[in-house]
C-alpha cells in the first residue's frame, strides 16, 4: 500500500504532469492510460472520478466496483483505493483537492456533509448520458478557470463550479434510489429478517445491541449507504429502525412473562437498564414500568 501525502506525487505516479496548484489538480483521464492498470493507494486529498470501466477490477476498501455504467467515485482523505488491470471503456476525468485548498471557503465543511464519500465504492453513482453531459459541462469549465493565468477569484470560481457538482451528484444519488427502488424497497425486509435472526439466536444477551455497521455487514452494504436506503424507504435511519425494533421487543416482553425491566433491557442488549428505560420512554412516552402498569390497568 502506497501512501500520497501530496497530489504532485500521485501525479507523478500516475503519469500525469505536475498539477498547476500543488493543492488541486484537473486530469483528462484516457483509455490509453496504463499507469490505472495496477495501484494500491491511501491519499491525503480528495479524489473524484468519472470513469468507465471496460474491464479489471477496482477496490474501494474491501468492496468491488461495479462498472456497468458511466460512474462515479468519491474518495475522502486516507481511505483505501486498489486497482487492478483495469482498462477503459471511455475518456474520463479526475479531479483531486486536498482539504487545504478548501480553507476559507464554505466548501471546508459542506464537503464533510455528502454522505456518498463514505459509501463502498460498488454503491458508486450511476450516471445517465444526460446527467454525464453535466458532470463534463462542469469540469471543462474548471478545466478552462484552472489553465488560465490566476487571479484573486480563480479560486472562488474553481471551488463554485466543485461545489455544483457535488449538489449534481447528490441530486443524481437521490434519483438512483428511486430508480432502484424495486430492487432497494426490499431492503427494509431483509434489515428485518437480520434483526429477527439476531434476537432469536438470543445474540443480543452476549453480544450487546446490534449496531448499524454489523447490520451493513450482514447486508454488504456500507453504513450510511444502508441509512440512506432506508431513510428513502421508511422515513428512517437504520438506528432508528433498530431502536423501534427493540422497544416493540420490549413491549411484548413487558405483556407476556414477568421478567423485570433490567432482566427486559439485559436480554435486548442493553448494559444500561437506566439507558433502555430512557430510550424506551423517548419513543412510547412513557416508562417501562408506567407502560406495563397502564396495560394492567
Amino acid at each position: 500500500m502506497t501512501h500520497f501525502k501530496t497530489i504532485s506525487e500521485l501525479a507523478q505516479a500516475e503519469g500525469f504532469p505536475p498539477p498547476e496548484n500543488p493543492l488541486f489538480s484537473l486530469n483528462l483521464i484516457s483509455e490509453s492510460n496504463n499507469a490505472l492498470k495496477n495501484m494500491e493507494i491511501t491519499c491525503d486529498f480528495y479524489i473524484i472520478c468519472l470513469k468507465k470501466l471496460k474491464s479489471g477490477v477496482i477496490l474501494y476498501g474491501k468492496t468491488k466496483y461495479d462498472h456497468d455504467m458511466g460512474s462515479m467515485f468519491f474518495m475522502k482523505p486516507r481511505q483505501s483505493l486498489t486497482v487492478q488491470d483495469v482498462q477503459l471503456k471511455d475518456n474520463g476525468f479526475a479531479i483531486h483537492v486536498h482539504e487545504d485548498f478548501l480553507m476559507g471557503h464554505p466548501l471546508f465543511t459542506e464537503i464533510k456533509k455528502y454522505n456518498y464519500f463514505d459509501y463502498e465504492i460498488n454503491e458508486a453513482l450511476h450516471v445517465s448520458p444526460r446527467e454525464e453531459k453535466i458532470l463534463w459541462s462542469l469540469f471543462h469549465k474548471m478545466e478552462t478557470e484552472y489553465h488560465n493565468n490566476p487571479d484573486e477569484f480563480s479560486k472562488s470560481i474553481i471551488l463554485s463550479h466543485l461545489d455544483s457538482i457535488l449538489k449534481y451528484a447528490l441530486r443524481f444519488y437521490k434519483r438512483q434510489f428511486i430508480d432502484r427502488k424495486p430492487l432497494s424497497g426490499i431492503t427494509v425486509t431483509k434489515f428485518n429478517e437480520c434483526l429477527n435472526t439476531y434476537f432469536e439466536q438470543r445474540e443480543a444477551g452476549e453480544k450487546g445491541l446490534p449496531t448499524v455497521n454489523f447490520m451493513a455487514s450482514q447486508l454488504h452494504l456500507s453504513p450510511k449507504y444502508l441509512s440512506d436506503l432506508l431513510k428513502q424507504e421508511t422515513g428512517k435511519t437504520a438506528l432508528e429502525l433498530i431502536h423501534l425494533y427493540m422497544i416493540s421487543e420490549a413491549k411484548n416482553m413487558l405483556v407476556v412473562g414477568d421478567r423485570s425491566i433490567s432482566e427486559i433491557a439485559y436480554q435486548l442488549g442493553f448494559e444500561n437498564p437506566p439507558y433502555f428505560s430512557r430510550l424506551f420512554k423517548k419513543e412510547v412516552g412513557m416508562t417501562p414500568k408506567e407502560f406495563k402498569k397502564h396495560l394492567q390497568n
